[in-house]
């Protein structure tokens, strides 16, 4: 096909400054190119855009193919029938300008094959396979028989209790290539009976989880909305904290302390209390108990300069998928700069996956040729975030999907 040149007013390298009238120049799947136009390289293929900036990154993904916002359609769907979903709703969010997508929990750990032989399109998937989940914790099927949880082939869980059993469910998701490992370290919204307060694993358990996946290079991403469990995963090692709902100060400060990453899915939230009539009751009520504090504690988190990644946590087939640089917006509402939340959408992407973290996030020589067009300046208009018209461009690998 040869070089690819884009030209645009306004190049967003995902880490660092802007540059004015800007070019980057891909060859196949890596970058050759990145500065001014007045310096670039003449290309085979040369496009003029608004403005141009890597592809995003959507940190915390599911793809499961379920129709309705209730986990335990996970459980009774057939495993076909939910996975001819996902590929709707893999293409819709590569067509939103997400190139790449860690999934912590879903179909994706088994759908990213089709995806890299050139079956289906999608974003590139990082994927942990089963969530690791105690008995009655978060990722368990409350309202079903515990043997046919335990037994049941289509479910996103693997429960898992005592050090033995967590380091077994660790090795059996290495088993089939995960690239990060997901734990609920609290309760959650979309389970039943536990609450999202409270803490899941014993500091035992968590650290031989962490130990176990720091064997394999390979990092642990925990759900977390309570502070206890907050403060017990990141005093195991745990590399991301996904949504921390009940982060305060002394929670933040020690994840700046860590280095740890928050993945605070504002999205999901909002979208959920728009959805009272499609939640379980025990769901919605959980989601208005946790959408206030989950408020404060973004804006506590940008004001100690937690390090963000943005992710959504959407899980329902459909519509939603596609909308997720909507998470972008609900950043600079926190307090983040617009800058400062494209990094976290783009080059902070790749640090939630530790070592296995590819060249990519940032338009820089020799990274992943993943690389979007925008129809508008996201530094001074962030609204058109969210609406996936607006992204005129989508290139992946250096493979023009859209556009």
């Amino acid at each position: 096909m040869g070089a690819v040149r884009i030209d645009a007013g306004v190049l967003i390298p995902g880490r660092g400054e802007p540059i004015t009238d800007g070019s980057v120049v891909f060859d196949g799947g890596r970058i050759e190119y990145v500065g001014a136009t007045s310096g670039a390289p003449d290309a085979a293929t040369e496009v003029a855009v608004a403005t141009v900036m890597p592809g995003i990154w959507e940190c915390h993904a599911h793809f499961t193919g379920i129709t309705r916002a209730d986990l335990e359609r996970e459980m009774v769907e057939p495993v076909a029938t939910r996975a001819a979903r996902v590929v709707g709703d893999l293409g819709a969010t590569l067509m939103g300008g997400v190139t790449s997508a860690r999934e912590v929990g879903g179909l994706g750990i088994d759908v990213r094959h089709a995806i890299a032989d050139g079956s289906i399109q999608g974003p590139s998937i990082y994927a942990a396979g089963r969530v690791l989940s105690t008995t009655g914790g978060h990722a368990d099927v409350h309202a079903y028989p515990l043997d046919w949880v335990n037994s049941a082939e289509n479910r996103i869980g693997a429960l898992c209790d005592g050090v033995p059993e967590c380091l077994k469910a660790v090795r059996m998701n290495l088993r089939k290539g995960a690239d990060v490992i997901k734990i609920c370290a609290s309760g959650g919204v979309m389970s039943e009976i536990d609450h999202p307060v409270h803490q899941q694993f014993s500091g035992d358990e968590l650290r031989a989880i962490v130990e176990e996946t720091a064997r394999a290079e390979r990092v642990v991403a925990a759900h977390c909305h309570g502070k206890p469990g907050i403060m017990a995963a990141l005093e195991a090692g745990v590399k991301t904290i996904e949504h921390g709902s009940y982060l305060d100060e002394e929670a933040a400060e020690a994840m700046v302390e860590a280095d740890a990453i928050l993945v605070p899915t504002r999205y999901v939230i909002e979208t959920l209390l728009a959805m009272e009539d499609a939640l379980p009751a025990y769901a919605y009520r959980k989601g208005q108990m946790v959408a206030t504090v989950h408020e404060q504690a973004m804006k506590i988190a940008v004001a100690t300069g937690v390090k963000i990644a943005t992710g959504t946590d959407i899980f329902v087939s459909g519509a939603m998928y596609g909308r997720n640089s909507q998470e972008i917006r609900h950043l600079i509402e926190a307090g983040m700069t617009p800058l400062d939340a494209l990094e976290a959408a783009t080059a902070t992407g790749p640090e939630t996956l530790g070592p296995q973290a590819p060249l990519s996030g940032q338009l820089k020589e020799d990274y992943d040729a993943d690389v979007i067009a925008l129809d508008f300046d996201p530094l001074s208009d962030w609204a058109p975030w969210g609406d996936a018209d607006r992204i005129t461009h989508v290139w992946k690998a250096g493979q023009a999907v859209k556009g």
